[in-house]
């Protein structure tokens, strides 16, 4: 028997189609993966395309509405690490040694922040939301009428308390998400 076989029951049709889809999917992703520049950019130009259209057709303002808090959302992931030093089930476990902390001392072994969302997960589930969101702004289900005014503010008050939130948790346990004006050591420097 010859392992290429074509499936003979429809549904070993589409999950031999469905497999074949997900597998250009996922090379596709893995070739955008060290383009990181490229795919905000396209993101971005995605996200105002979708404003456009909300712009300009005067409705589908709970989708922007609902696009906002989830990315909202995706960015506290993406600004939290991995392990919340404010836990104190977590707390315990560090005085006890189980889990890594930030050093104190000199002599102790330095551990890199790790994000509770990768970036890349953040740009993938971010780009999916825009799409999705302009595919429902074609959809008159959708287009519930609502004040936006109401909605826009809102979402500001929200955006404000949970940054400043964050801010404060940041400033507490002294941990910044960003590399950015950190000091970088080159592999040659001694």
């Amino acid at each position: 028997m010859d392992s290429t076989e074509e499936p003979t029951t429809p549904f070993g049709t589409f999950t031999a189609q469905s497999n074949k889809l997900q597998r250009k999917y996922q090379a596709v992703l893995d070739q955008s993966t060290p383009h990181l520049l490229y795919r905000w950019v396209g993101t971005g130009v995605a996200l105002l395309l979708f404003f456009v259209r909300v712009f300009m057709a005067q409705g589908w303002y709970i989708v922007a509405y609902a696009l906002g808090i989830y990315l909202l959302n995706l960015f506290l992931a993406f600004l939290q690490p991995k392990f919340d030093p404010s836990n104190d089930a977590l707390d315990n476990d560090m005085e006890d040694g189980s889990i890594g902390s930030l050093p104190t001392r000199q002599d102790e072994e330095f551990r890199p922040f790790i994000r509770r969302l990768p970036e890349f997960k953040f740009w993938h589930s971010a780009t999916r939301a825009v799409a999705i969101s302009f595919v429902c702004s074609w959809f008159e289900i959708f287009n519930v009428p609502v004040f936006w005014p109401v909605l826009v503010m809102y979402w500001l008050m929200l955006f404000i308390l949970t940054m400043r939130k964050q801010i404060q948790h940041m400033i507490k346990y002294r941990y910044v998400p960003f590399s950015l004006g950190k000091t970088r050591y080159n592999k040659n420097s001694s």
